[in-house]
Formats: structure tokens, sequence, C-alpha cells
């Protein structure tokens, strides 16, 4: 009888161990990453590739035809205001002009003994108005001819840079045909395109930043100056902006890739940041795990998500709080009232934990 008391007792017991050795097995504690809830900021903002382009880029031409007796400037040259940078042979032009210019002359000293003579009674009404109007068809025939030969010069309209020559001396050039390509020095622009979704905000841009890798930690303000209402092929809206150098800040150059920070006016609903992989999306909308750091167990929370931003987080209308604790790997795998254990971020400057 006694050795059956013992044998119940050590059964009893084993059933007991079994059971603690699930208990344990279904308590196990799952490791997580997490991170801390953050304030959006006083504004949201994006970030958009961009290229420098010169504000004034022009192909110069003659507006008269005729051989070029000279090409005055070179690809990379800069040029002054009113500098000749070609010219044409001028003397067919100077030969015309001469010859007009007599003309005229001789025309002018008639009208006016005619109109002498009118004022005298001296001759009929019909000619003087002969003479007058052959007076004026004259002098536009030589302003004419003496603007054909001021054109024979091509000038450069504002302080630039040439980039391109298309012909040499001794060729044949056509009215109005490409000779010189240049651009400014003073103004520079750049154009960004942007998606439907930053379009529909463009009345609360705020401002624009642009940077460069070649020049860290300087921040060049722009100025807006359009946005094109019809979107392109890839169904992005361009974006057109003055660059604006600080005093002191070294210059940006045609062909430079920057990138251009477009911020968002603030409103007055406070937005927070989480990672995007603390998301949890279901048929009701999204939530994350905010972990209890005294117990350290997990509760979801139900969130309203705005965005996400270009660095991979979401921005949050409700449901967090800054400072709160979210879940943001291994979230869709959890349950409710579940234990974790936050993983500890490696040190970069102090790995494998050995200081």
């Amino acid at each position: 009888m006694k050795r059956k008391l013992v044998v119940m007792s050590l059964l009893l017991a084993f059933m007991f161990t079994s059971c603690g050795k699930d208990e344990v097995q279904e308590e196990a504690i799952v490791n997580v990453k997490t991170n801390m809830v953050k304030i959006c900021g006083s504004g949201s903002s994006a970030a958009f590739p961009g290229r420098i382009k010169a504000g004034e880029d022009i192909n110069l031409s003659f507006r008269i035809s005729g051989p070029i007796a000279s090409i005055n400037v070179s690809p990379g040259n800069f040029v002054k205001k009113g500098q000749v940078l070609a010219q044409i042979d001028s003397r067919d032009y100077r030969t015309q002009l001469a010859a007009t210019e007599a003309e005229y002359r001789q025309v002018k000293g008639l009208t006016e003994r005619v109109v002498e003579l009118y004022e005298k009674d001296g001759v009929t009404a019909n000619e003087y108005e002969k003479a007058v109007y052959g007076l004026e068809q004259i002098t536009a025939k030589y302003h004419a001819h003496k603007n054909a030969l001021a054109d024979t010069k091509l000038i450069a309209p504002y302080d630039g840079y040439i980039q391109k020559t298309y012909y040499s001396a001794q060729e044949t050039v056509s009215a109005g045909m490409p000779v010189i390509s240049m651009i400014g020095s003073s103004a520079m622009e750049v154009e960004i395109n942007i998606p439907s979704a930053d379009y529909a905000k463009k009345d609360e841009i705020e401002s624009f930043i642009c940077t460069s890798e070649i020049y860290p930690g300087k921040e060049y303000p722009m100025e807006l100056v359009g946005i094109n209402r019809k979107a392109n092929l890839n169904e992005l809206y361009t974006v057109h902006l003055n660059l604006i150098t600080p005093e002191g800040y070294p210059p940006l150059t045609p062909g430079m890739n920057v990138k251009v920070e477009v911020k968002y006016k603030n409103t007055a609903q406070e937005k927070y940041l989480v990672p995007i992989n603390a998301l949890i999306s279901g048929k009701t909308g999204n939530s994350v795990w905010l972990l209890n750091e005294k117990d350290s167990s997990i509760t979801k929370r139900d969130v309203v998500i705005e965005r996400v931003n270009n660095r991979g987080e979401a921005i949050v209308l409700s449901g967090v709080s800054s400072g709160e604790i979210v879940v943001s790997a291994g979230a869709s795998s959890l349950k409710e009232g579940q234990k974790v254990k936050p993983i500890k971020e490696t040190s970069e400057t102090n790995i494998g934990d050995v200081l």
C-alpha cells in the first residue's frame, strides 16, 4: 500500500513539473527591436534631386547674311555685356549705306526747297506731297541700311560664358542661324519634379533649400518662380526655382547635381514619427505595438497615418505620443500582452561590447 502511494506521488510530481515546463514555454520572452516616438518637428519636409542650370541660356545669331570675318571668342571664355563676339564682312554693307546716304542727302535737300516754295505758293500741293513722301521713303531706307551695317557685329547681351561656337571665320552664314551659344553668369535656376501628393500641397510650401555634396553644410535658399500645371508623362509636376547665393558662399555652377528640400508650413495639429516597420496593417487601418517598460509587455494601439517621408518614417497624426516606445521589428508575429525583451543597439564605436 505504501509502495502505491509513493508511485502516485511521483506521477503527480511529474505531471506538475511538465505543466510548469509548458507554462514556461508559453511565457517565452521574445527579443524585439524598439524605437522611441519622436515629434515630427515644426513642419514636414520632402527632398528631391535637382540640377543647376543657367537662368540665361541662349543661341546668338546675326540678323543679316554674309561671310564671317572673325569669331573673337572660344568656348569657356568669359565675356562682358556689349563685347563684340563675332563680325560679318562689312564691305558690301558699307557700300550699300554710302549709296543710300548720298541719295538721302539729295532727296532731303530737294524736299526742303519744295517745302519752302510751297509755303510761298510756288509749287502745287501735289508736288509738295510727292516730295514729303519721297523723303520719308528714303529716310526709312537709309536707317535700314545703317542698322544692317551695325548688325554685322554680334554683341554679347549680358555678362556670361561662351558655351559653343557653330561657325568659323570665312564661312557664310544666313540670317537667324545660331553662331554662338552662351549662358549668363548672374542668375542660376533649378528644376525639380514632384509627385501629385506634393503638388496638392503646393499652397502649404514654406520654403526651398538647396544643398550640394561638393559644399557640405552650406544651405542655399531658393525662390519659387512657378509650377507647371500639367504633369509630364511620369505624372510629375515640374517646379522652377531661382537659386540665391548667400554672401561668402561658393557659387554653384550649371550642371551640378543638388538636393532640394521642400519645407511645408507648420500645422496646428502635432505630428509624430515612427519607423515604417513598426506599422501593422489591418482591415480597420494601421496600428503599432507599444512597450510597457514596467513589465516589458506590449499593447496594440490604433494609429492614423498622414504619409511616409523620404527617410522611411511614418508621420502619425494620432494614436501615439512623444517618448512612447514602439516595436519596430517582428511586430507582425506578436500577441497582446506578450512579454518582450528590447534588443540593445550595437555601438558603432564599441563593436562587441568590449569597453
